[in-house]
């Protein structure tokens, strides 16, 4: 952006001269002057001292967004880009979203390898009215993860406090041209130095603050847009000054004996040359510009605490020729601001980006430095041009003006030189990603550094920037960034450009000098040695005891999430293969392989695709090394193409370029201390040796081996682990067997036996090879990667089940896995089956070949670690396969299934079940030995339209590591290492680049072949650092107790239980309507019985009473009080069951809790409109008072409605509920919401007015939600939808009741959408303003009914009028929370306590009754309800932390459900009982389930008792209950104690 506009256009006219005491300029200019162009522009091969800094930057305003996160106040840029200044009416906005992208951000610096990260603070975002009484502490937290997040990674934070972007609050104020502004500063300064300064060991106080002078309060081009260069500049100035140096004295005096850093100031500063060369009055134009630009703020701070004299001077003549309009007003500083100032920095930042041809003008009495200082500066036209008309590429004068500088400033005080920044921009649409212009830009200013250093104390250097971001009044128009981001798209993906590539090495390197040949020792790779277990496997073998173990558990069992961590040395890595990735397929000499051959034939892989150029990583490396520098992965798996070494296979061909680029590759690894595992063959054959037979021919174990022998030698002093062959399964059944993958031979019956047979002696050959010749000297490791998926049996209780799904695991794993880990010969099932199928085929041996014992001995123990690829899982069912033609595939006399339950990928045959992992973990350890496992391949496909946001590819890893995490820690299986699937978008071979795995999504229509990190990158990146997934504080289990009254209870609603549905006068409701209509109901059940508890009061009592709930939440049905809905006609029957139910709870000692509304209204009013007519306001406030007069005094708590929200959007909008309305879902649920919130205000005031003094009851109403988070908590965008969702969820009926009318969020959408379609006026009504204060304050408590949590993402509907629309947000669910027998359900206790302090925050903290909250099955009778018992523990141990650490006003917990009843429209099959009820038992008896001793428990202790304070009596098991609370400390880790009895 125009950050140093000195081209200003004024009037050309002759100079004043005036006299300098000193002479600096001339000094320079005298050294440098008469310098020939080549002697200029000669390039320096060095490098800068050990210890140089390296850094890149970013401001606040220009990348963070968020501009109203957390408390944000308003800015100054903010207004600009508000009152569309900006080009094209851009705004900042969002600008990079890096407030939530700090993860993003220094994923970008170590790719770069900066050792420091220079940013700046937003004043507003801490304090958002400029003051330290406006703190907000979510501004805060966000610099501290950030400053945190940069020192994990080894990166050094250097903050500047002021980069143009003041709160707009004290801009209202005056600004920086009200003195007061200096105070506010300090204080500012002082807060970030206490809160931050223990990280933080480099600060600016400003940077450019030229800029802030000139062009914010002198051209008026920045906001705040002031034009008055002749006195608000220079008194900007004057303050700026004052507040650099009093925020420095703050650090001097209060922090830097403790905290050890440096302040400074970054001051920014073209170079000016004489236009004229010899032209003495060119020359001291020069220096004027210099003085008029960086000695206005040098000159104070650095010499001697006042401005120059040439400054004053100039102004001076200027006093005198224009005495009538001066054009400039300099104030004066006091001798005790003199002296206050000088001195004020530790080091000298200085932001530098062009030159200026200066030539000397009369500049009469025009404001501005060219006027003031009789000068005229432009370009010399040769000089290259940037994307900003002010910035033109002139490097040599970096060198000049540090020596400048270093004379004219820094003889006294020897403070360093921070270059704080220096780049260029970019148009928006050229160079975005081959940004060849930034590149020669920074190689040649870099170089001028390093020339400067021969003299100058120059310590750091700062690129500008780390990305593009919001460049002011040109907004995304010009591209500084080292990084392109994507503005178009929500999730503003960052992609190195080029430039970055290039900085990176430059940083390498430290410089520009010949790079040191010197190799990194690398990392030894850990292993034991194992001896092999010579006895075959039986059939089935006895690894049938996976399934025995496993495949009995049930779904909450398998699916339950495991923390903790992985060993220290666990090796995390990720993959890759050359013909994926590497391109260059005839290179320097590289010989063809089988799969350039079948790529070149057209129709062989989709939309004529191949693996030529690829991701052209053989000419990429520094890209590739970025990518793993960012990813901090400590291994990365690579494969060799043979042909690139050997073109035609032998040795013979040598071809040495391709030797030197693994070189290249395996050092670069080396040297970033990533450990290179190497696989010797993954498919790629070279075509030559297919010609002479490939994997059928005996030679070929001779020709791999010598191929593997040259490999170790070369590469085995850096190389420690090698693989020698990726997939033979692979290799042998989809090359040699179905002909799918080149060489493409179809002969299924027996050549993937021959082939195989080869491939395990050619394995073993080379595995020899290693173990006589290289062990000894290089002490690596070889082994072979085996590729598994998992397979169930399609019934673990039947035996030839399980003998087929033990034989589908001997035939693809055991195939190679039991020669090698075993007795050196395959497995029993597979031959006994071979030779079977064979002899019915009339052949006279097997066509599965035979080892000697002399190959069973070489072969077998030649791995020294099992790895293996995994991806899926299938269930198996025996058949009795054909005949004919014999094939591998019909041999094995199974089927496989996929596992439907678990989520696709975008291969139909690879869907995500995670748990198979475990199992396959398991087999292993049983199978081999228990040797030392990696995985050395797990990924997910996704279509390639997915670009950036591939959450379902997190979910993958998430899931599958965790797997892997249960296996080592629970099952102590030896797993070592984990190998993510893959390091980036490639070649997908038979699907070419139709889909992709990678953690990095490569653009293949671009010659640049850019790579972008996904979520998943960053997600990997995150699991990698924690080493798995250490416990986190919402999982850990608090102890403690609630208050001594607290509400123990448990719920059911009239309809789901009472039944007589037509007896006693009873009149119709809309669920007897709506359950007698067919295909409304699943299963056709109703509620005409239910749990008949109209006739079993006792019964229900007495469970209630084993329970010990000193509560009973029951609603009323308004139609068996009142049969038409109205007061004319009371049916006292109905009445008098109510009565009889309260008496029979009081004589328990337990309180009714009654609900006048649980969905179930008069048919008869639904006959006249319902919920919609108006009038049905005053029907329900008539028979609240009916029911208030009857049973008010002996009832003390009441909820009017429970959940509108289900009322008006379930049954009037997505019509799934009674009255099943769905023709007019952009109204109808408008209007009923309407009205339920004004029928619960009447009933509350009737309550008020008449009842509540002689009764003393409560009353309120009862709403739901699920809580939201953002389906990617890195996105704006979905933390918006987030919101948003709440908004319309909870917010819908809490606003108006809790705060008065409906919130902002849903006025805006609704009124915005419905206008923008056409309509007149909103879709949502409007409350008047009577309405509005009548409804506000119309509770008691807040009644609240919560199960679940949802992630949210934006979602477009178009112009659809429709409360999905209006809300415009979509949900998923996280694939690790637990299921329960309902959709929608899943079990998420964290949410709990964070909707719970959202009610507090948004609601001013309302006493709270959680009226409904449990958790639901299917399936079969199961009193051991486990997930319940679970479910309930943990949701109410949230309660428990949300009352004892956040401060929400909990007053009770009421458990959905009593018993197992009608769940609405899905009839008896979900149940979310604490007792099961047999409907198909006539008596329809209640049994307890296990949860209810586990629920009676939490109540008897009144919370969780600290298991370290020994048993409580509250603990005593109930004999009832067949299940105990264990009260679960996750991993046993011990947690904070509150005792509150």
């Amino acid at each position: 952006m125009g950050v140093q506009d000195a081209s200003f256009g004024y009037e050309h006219q002759d100079s004043i001269r005036i006299p300098r005491s000193r002479n600096t300029y001339q000094s320079v200019w005298d050294k440098f002057g008469s310098q020939t162009a080549a002697e200029r522009d000669v390039f320096l091969d060095e490098s800068f001292p050990s210890g140089f800094q390296w850094a890149t930057s970013a401001e606040s305003f220009k990348v963070e967004g968020g501009w109203l996160e957390g408390g944000k106040g308003e800015t100054i840029w903010d207004r600009f880009g508000h009152d569309n200044l900006a080009f094209e009416n851009q705004t900042a906005d969002l600008a990079c979203d890096s407030y939530n992208k700090v993860e993003y951000d220094v994923y970008l610096l170590r790719g770069l390898q900066v050792n420091t990260y220079q940013f700046s603070i937003s004043w507003a975002r801490i304090f958002p009215s400029g003051h330290r009484d406006s703190q907000t502490e979510k501004g805060v937290l966000y610099y501290d993860k950030l400053i945190n997040t940069l020192i994990e990674s080894g990166i050094q934070p250097v903050v500047t406090l002021y980069h143009w972007d003041l709160p707009q609050a004290l801009q209202d104020n005056g600004g920086w041209t009200n003195p007061t502004i200096v105070d506010a500063f300090k204080d500012y300064a002082d807060f970030c130095f206490s809160r931050f300064g223990d990280r933080v060991k480099t600060w600016n106080t400003f940077s450019s603050p030229w800029v802030v002078s000139h062009a914010g309060h002198g051209t008026g081009e920045h906001p705040p847009g002031v034009k008055d260069y002749a006195s608000s500049s220079y008194q900007v100035t004057h303050n700026i000054i004052k507040s650099h140096a009093e925020a420095w004295h703050v650090y001097n005096d209060k922090y830097r004996a403790t905290q050890g850093g440096k302040v400074g100031i970054a001051l920014n500063s073209d170079w000016a040359e004489p236009k004229t060369p010899t032209n003495s009055e060119d020359i001291a134009a020069a220096d004027r510009y210099l003085q008029f630009m960086l000695g206005w703020f040098a000159h104070p701070i650095f010499v001697d605490g006042d401005y120059s004299v040439a400054l004053k001077t100039q102004i001076e003549l200027k006093l005198k020729e224009c005495p009538s309009s001066p054009p400039a007003v300099l104030p004066v500083f006091t001798p005790e601001e003199k002296a206050r100032i000088k001195g004020t920095a530790d080091f000298f930042g200085l932001n530098h980006f062009t030159s200026r041809l200066v030539n000397t003008v009369k500049g009469g009495c025009t404001s501005g430095p060219e006027g003031v200082g009789d000068y005229a500066a432009g370009v010399d036209p040769s000089w290259p041009s940037t994307a900003s008309d002010w910035i033109y590429s002139a490097p040599w004068g970096l060198r000049r003006l540090l020596n400048y500088i270093s004379l004219e400033y820094l003889s006294a005080n020897k403070v360093p030189i921070y270059i704080t920044g220096n780049g260029m921009p970019t148009a928006n649409s050229s160079e975005t990603i081959n940004d060849v212009s930034r590149v020669e830009y920074l190689r040649r200013y870099i170089n001028e550094a390093l020339k400067a250093i021969d003299g100058v104390d120059v310590q750091r250097f700062t690129v500008l920037s780390l990305m593009d971001g919001f460049e002011g009044p040109q907004g995304y128009s010009e591209r500084f960034g080292l990084t392109h981001v994507n503005f178009e798209d929500a999730n503003r993906p960052r992609t190195p450009k080029q430039s970055a590539y290039f900085f990176s090495g430059v940083i390498e390197n430290n410089g520009f000098g010949k790079h040191a040949s010197k190799v990194k020792t690398a990392r030894q790779v850990t292993f034991t040695y194992r001896s092999t277990n010579p006895t075959p496997s039986e059939v089935p073998s006895k690894s049938k005891v996976i399934w025995e173990n496993f495949s009995r558990q049930s779904k909450f069992q398998r699916k339950m999430f495991h923390y903790g961590t992985f060993p220290e040395d666990f090796i995390w890595g990720v993959s890759s293969s050359a013909y994926q990735i590497e391109g260059g397929w005839n290179a320097d000499g590289k010989g063809p392989s089988i799969w350039d051959k079948f790529t070149q034939v057209s129709g062989n892989i989709p939309e004529n695709a191949n693996g030529n150029i690829a991701c052209d990583s053989y000419n990429r490396l520094d890209e590739d090394f970025f990518m793993l520098g960012a990813l901090k992965v400590k291994s990365y798996r690579f494969s060799l193409s043979w042909s690139r070494i050997f073109p035609d296979g032998t040795r013979s061909s040598l071809n040495q370029k391709g030797v030197d680029y693994y070189n290249r590759l395996i050092n670069g690894l080396v040297a970033r201390g990533i450990t290179p595992m190497v696989t010797l063959y993954y498919w790629d054959l070279p075509q030559a040796l297919q010609d002479i037979g490939g994997w059928e021919s005996v030679q070929m174990i001779n020709l791999f081996n010598d191929y593997c022998d040259f490999c170790f030698a070369t590469f085995g002093d850096r190389v420690k682990f090698w693989i020698t062959f990726n997939q033979p399964h692979t290799i042998a059944w989809a090359g040699y067997g179905t002909g799918a993958m080149p060489p493409n031979v179809k002969s299924p019956g027996s050549a993937p036996y021959e082939v195989a047979h080869n491939l395990i002696k050619a394995h073993a050959t080379a595995y020899h090879t290693y173990d006589d010749k290289y062990r000894a000297s290089q002490g690596g490791l070889v082994s072979i990667a085996l590729d598994a998926d998992w397979v169930e049996p399609y019934d673990v209780n039947v035996h030839r089940e399980i003998l087929a799904a033990d034989r589908a695991m001997q035939f693809r794993l055991g195939w190679f896995a039991h020669p090698i880990f075993k007795n050196g010969d395959y497995p029993e099932a597979m031959k006994q089956q071979i030779l079977a199928k064979s002899e019915l085929q009339d052949l006279s041996e097997s066509r599965l070949p035979l080892f000697t014992e002399e190959e069973k001995n070489l072969i077998k123990g030649t791995a020294d670690a099992f790895c293996i690829n995994h991806y899926t899982t299938k269930i198996v069912n025996h058949v009795t396969d054909k005949l004919a033609p014999p094939s591998y595939q019909s041999d094995r006399d199974i089927v496989e299934n996929q596992e439907t339950d678990s989520p696709t990928t975008a291969i139909k045959e690879q869907r995500a079940v995670a748990w198979g992992l475990r199992r396959l973990l398991n087999w292993i350890k049983e199978e081999y030995g228990d040797p030392e496992i990696y995985i050395s391949e797990n990924g997910a496909a996704l279509e390639t339209g997915t670009l950036w946001d591939d959450i379902s590819r997190v979910f993958f890893y998430k899931t599958y590591i965790d797997e892997a995490l249960k296996a080592h820690e629970l099952d102590g299986v030896k797993v070592k290492g984990y190998f993510a699937t893959s390091l980036m978008d490639s070649f997908e071979w038979l699907n070419g680049y139709k889909l992709g795995f990678g953690l990095h999504h490569v653009d293949f229509s671009n010659t640049n072949r850019p790579r972008t990190p996904k979520y998943s990158a960053h997600y990997y990146y995150q699991i990698m650092k924690d080493n798995g997934f250490p416990l986190p504080d919402d999982e850990r289990m608090v102890w403690g107790h609630f208050q001594k009254d607290f509400i123990w209870s448990c719920a059911t609603a009239a309809y789901q239980i009472e039944g007589g549905w037509r007896e006693d006068g009873k009149g119709l409701s809309i669920w007897d309507k709506f359950a007698h209509t067919a295909l409304k109901i699943a299963n056709y059940d109703n509620g005409d019985i239910a749990c008949d508890s109209y006739h079993k009061i006792d019964e229900d009592v007495a469970i209630l009473k084993q329970l010990k709930v000193t509560h009973y939440r029951f609603s009323i049905s308004w139609s068996r009080i009142l049969p038409d809905g109205t007061i004319n006609h009371i049916n006292d029957a109905g009445l008098n069951y109510y009565h009889r139910l309260v008496d029979a709870l009081l004589a328990a000692n337990i309180q009714p809790h009654i609900t006048l509304y649980h969905w179930d209204l008069p048919q008869a009013l639904q006959n006249v409109g319902g919920w919609e007519n108006d009038t049905i306001v005053d029907r329900f406030k008539d028979y609240a008072d009916l029911i208030f007069s009857r049973l008010g005094h002996k009832v003390k708590l009441w909820v009017t409605i429970n959940e509108p929200y289900n009322v008006a959007m379930v049954g009037h909008g997505y019509g799934v509920s009674a009255p099943g309305e769905s023709f007019r879902p952009g109204t109808l649920p408008y209007i009923v919401g309407h009205n339920l919130i004004k029928a619960h205000a009447e009933a509350w005031h009737i309550y008020n007015d008449k009842y509540r003094a002689d009764q003393k009851g409560m009353v309120s109403i009862t709403i739901n939600s699920d809580w939201s988070e953002p389906r990617n908590p890195h996105k704006q965008e979905d933390i918006d939808a987030s919101r948003r969702l709440l908004q319309f969820y909870i917010g819908w009926f809490a606003n108006p009741i809790y705060n008065g009318d409906y919130n902002e969020v849903m006025k805006t959408v609704v009124r915005e959408r419905s206008i923008a379609a056409g309509l007149p006026k909103s879709r949502l009504p409007e409350f008047t303003p009577e309405e509005i204060e009548r409804i506000k304050g119309t509770y008691d408590y807040f009644g609240f009914n919560h199960y679940t949590t949802v992630l949210a993402f934006p979602l477009e509907y178009g112009n659809l009028q429709h409360y999905d629309a209006d809300r415009g947000a979509g949900t998923i669910v996280d694939r690790t929370w637990l299921d329960s027998g309902s959709s929608w359900l899943k079990v998420t206790p964290f949410g709990f306590r964070r909707i719970l302090n959202f009610i507090k925050e948004e609601y001013g903290n309302p006493p709270i009754i959680i009226t409904e909250n449990g958790v639901s099955e299917r399936g079969p009778k199961d009193l051991n309800d486990e997930h319940r018992s679970y479910f309930y523990e943990k949701y109410i141990n949230q309660l428990l932390k949300a009352y004892l650490l956040d401060g929400v006003d909990i007053r009770g917990y009421t458990a959905w459900s009593l018993m197992d009843n009608l769940e609405w429209a899905t009839g008896f099959s979900e149940k979310f009982g604490l007792f099961y009820v047999n409907h198909s038992d006539p008596d329809l008896p209640r049994v307890a389930k296990a949860s209810v001793s586990a629920y009676s428990t939490i109540i008897s202790c009144n919370g969780f008792p600290d298991p370290e304070q020994g048993p409580h009596d509250c603990m005593s098991p109930e004999p009832e209950g067949k299940g105990t609370l264990l009260f679960r400390d996750p991993i046993g880790q011990k947690v904070q104690i509150i005792d509150c009895f």
